[in-house]
């Protein structure tokens, strides 16, 4: 039977992380991008570290910190400028192809739902920055579990908090080829949407469909 639910991750599936500095970074000339890059990196890593040691700080204190490490490692100290890109961060354009998606998913009666490690202030400015809030059921966090993604307990979470009585019935869309391997992993039905062609990695937690965007993403979709 097709799946009854489409979950999404946020940051970097649905909103380009990128856009921050697209839209305030222009004093970082030909910093941009690889501060832009290494800021990403940094928040991520932290994200995955801080779980692994057992703690736990909500994903916009991660994002500032990533942010300050990134100015710092290519030498730029720019409160004016750090204070513009955090603002930035908070209302990430959409990528065009979202809107569309979730549209085809709702007219086909499907439950839709954001699952991310930010924290529901960051998302929902992001969801009312885009104007995708209609197209949407639900949005799922970690802030409740105290952990981030991968852990199979977030994925435990957003399965319960959505209501779905089989992991198999959730599509979970991702950007990030680690979230897929660990959704892959719960259960869920795994789809890589690889936006930059990354090659492939984490053989065995493999995706059932690998899409360049979410043009291409079908509410018939099965496991």
């Amino acid at each position: 039977m097709p799946a009854t639910a489409f979950m999404f991750d946020a940051y970097g599936t649905l909103f380009d992380v990128h856009a921050a500095v697209e839209r305030a970074g222009a004093p970082l000339g030909p910093l941009a991008g690889p501060v832009s890059q290494l800021w990403r990196t940094k928040q991520l890593e932290y994200s995955w570290i801080t779980t692994m040691m057992g703690g736990f700080e909500d994903f916009w204190t991660l994002t500032g910190r990533g942010l300050d490490f990134a100015l710092a490692r290519h030498g730029v100290a720019d409160p004016v400028l750090r204070q513009a890109l955090l603002a930035a961060y908070e209302t990430l354009d959409a990528y065009p192809d979202v809107a569309p998606a979730l549209g085809r998913l709702k007219a086909a009666g499907k439950t839709t739902a954001i699952f991310t490690n930010g924290t529901r202030a960051m998302v929902d400015k992001a969801i009312a920055a885009a104007g995708i809030g209609a197209l949407l059921d639900a949005v799922v966090t970690v802030e409740d579990v105290g952990a981030y993604k991968p852990v199979p307990a977030v994925y435990a979470h957003a399965q319960g908090t959505l209501g779905v009585p089989s992991a198999g019935d959730v599509v979970f869309v991702s950007s990030n080829r680690w979230d897929v391997a660990g959704a892959a992993r719960f259960g869920f039905v795994p789809v890589w949407v690889n936006r930059t062609g990354m090659p492939n990695e984490y053989p065995g937690a493999d995706p059932v469909a690998t899409l360049p965007d979410l043009a291409g993403l079908q509410p018939t979709l099965v496991a």
